[in-house]
């Protein structure tokens, strides 16, 4: 277990503890503490948590325990529905969220609103709000509710609005010019609009959040905007090092991508009245789907054409960001190290790097710690009865891993 007395993130049965700064901790490493760059020119001191779990057993929630079974894809291979086949058994339910998502948002004031706006109408797959409905529809089964309720519909609304604040705020730090083949809200409206509209839709979700009066929900999702931050602080003060560990970006992916997941599955099935073994489950569906979805992520950006990824191949790593790929590749490649710790100071060191971690086996590595988390999944759907829904939450697993194929 991690021993730190700092912030709390509960995996499951397992708590994680760590904080930034500030932390006590018998298992924090002070014989490595960098000075790292932080934004533009803030030095902050890394202090680094190492735990005594394997992360095999950090992706299983357990200390010990046989793993679970590998899911047989041979008969997914050919003709796995899109993502859009995927929802038809929801479809009411999301066009439903699209007609409300802008009137939502509010109109006090127009600047804001029309920001907003902007990254709405550029689409995308609504995948967060797909899952609050069949998680929804799939244990209110078991609950013996005839529809869906007017909070599982608020739920989905207010998680859309926190991943679209999430995007916003994300696009002015990578300082992205296009989202989804639009330019973003930055690019349009400035830097100082863009922080205030994800800011004011932050706000308003939780405005709507509080409206809901389940305090369970509550702390749930209140727990993600601030997962969001510490995400993105673990982020920036790791870019570079090449002596992250691989549970570190776990936490990391955790933070930005896989809690807002969990809390979706979970406050879905909170909603829906059924016993909390089963909501256990659904946040447990949703972590490892959502780790399981940034891994395939991270593979892609360096598996995809620029003209596929909308972005040029490997620009996590040329930012520091060192993900899946590159940690396994440095197990065996110490000439990438060297490379990774100049940051990419010569002409042509990035496009040496992106080949030494395509021929270094860590590529497929990452594969597999995503089938790892993606059969976990599935596992965790086992409590639910026969549907096509709980068959449509078992496809989207399928789904993912067919983009690393």
């Amino acid at each position: 277990m991690m021993s730190v007395t700092c912030s709390n993130l509960e995996f499951g049965r397992t708590r994680l503890d760590f904080a930034a700064c500030g932390c006590s901790s018998s298992n924090v490493s002070t014989n490595r503490v960098a000075a790292k760059v932080f934004g533009k020119g803030l030095l902050n001191n890394r202090c680094r948590v190492l735990s005594t779990k394997t992360p095999e057993a950090f992706l299983s929630g357990v200390v010990a325990g046989p793993p679970p079974p590998v899911l047989d894809l041979a008969e997914e291979e050919k003709g796995l529905p899109s993502m859009s086949d995927m929802f038809e058994v929801v479809s009411e339910d999301l066009l439903t969220l699209n007609k409300n998502l802008q009137s939502i948002v509010g109109s006090e004031n127009p600047v804001l609103m029309s920001a907003a706006e902007q990254i709405f109408e550029a689409g995308g797959k609504r995948m967060r709000p797909a899952l609050v409905f069949l998680v929804s529809r799939a244990t209110a089964e078991i609950a013996g509710l005839k529809d869906l309720t007017k909070e599982h519909r608020r739920l989905a609304e207010i998680i859309e609005m926190i991943h679209t604040a999430s995007l916003i705020h994300d696009d002015v730090i990578d300082e992205s010019d296009m989202r989804r083949g639009k330019e973003t809200v930055h690019q349009l409206y400035g830097t100082r609009v863009a922080v205030l509209a994800g800011d004011f839709m932050f706000a308003q979700s939780s405005w709507y959040l509080a409206n809901l009066e389940n305090l369970e929900v509550i702390k749930l999702i209140s727990q993600v905007i601030k997962d969001f931050a510490s995400g993105e602080i673990k982020q920036a003060s790791s870019l570079f090092d090449c002596d992250v560990h691989l549970d570190e970006y776990l936490i990391k992916s955790y933070c930005k991508t896989a809690s807002l997941i969990a809390a979706s599955t979970k406050g879905s099935s909170i909603f829906s009245g059924v016993d909390s073994a089963i909501s256990e489950k659904m946040y447990q569906y949703g972590k490892n789907l959502g780790l399981s979805f940034q891994v395939v992520d991270d593979v892609l950006d360096f598996t995809q054409s620029a003209e596929q990824l909308g972005k040029p191949a490997g620009s996590d790593l040329a930012k520091g960001n060192l993900t899946a790929p590159v940690i396994f590749a440095l197990e065996k490649e110490m000439k990438l190290r060297d490379i990774i710790d100049s940051e990419f100071c010569e002409t042509g060191s990035l496009e040496e790097a992106v080949e030494i971690v395509k021929n270094s086996g860590g590529i497929d590595r990452a594969r597999e710690l995503a089938r790892e988390m993606a059969d976990r999944a599935v596992e965790n759907l086992h409590c639910l009865p026969p549907s096509p829904f709980r068959l449509s939450l078992e496809q989207l697993v399928n789904y993912n891993l067919e983009r690393i194929k």
